[in-house]
């Protein structure tokens, strides 16, 4: 999936985490306007703990940006729609 012909952006949350439950609902408004563009992909870091410590995922929420299996953008912590936006643009 991370060698997938458009980015995937790769949310690692957590059910305990706040600010991943707040991030939720924009990442599905995301997924909606820019799916033609853009693969989001959700991982539970308590569920996947050995996924979580191979791409050094240190807090949640943390977004990784992946184009041709290689991390190219890293988001850590949850912002608003239009700051995510900002971040990827030009990135995808």
């Amino acid at each position: 999936m991370l060698r997938a012909d458009k980015p995937v952006l790769v949310d690692f949350w957590a059910d305990w985490c706040p600010p991943c439950k707040m991030i939720a609902p924009i990442l599905e408004q995301l997924e909606a306007e820019l799916g033609d563009r853009l693969t989001i992909a959700k991982i539970n870091g308590d569920d996947h703990p050995e996924i979580t410590r191979r791409y050094g995922i240190l807090g949640f929420p943390t977004l990784n940006l992946y184009r041709d299996g290689e991390v190219v953008h890293q988001i850590v912590g949850a912002k608003p729609k239009r700051l995510l936006m900002a971040e990827l643009d030009g990135r995808i």
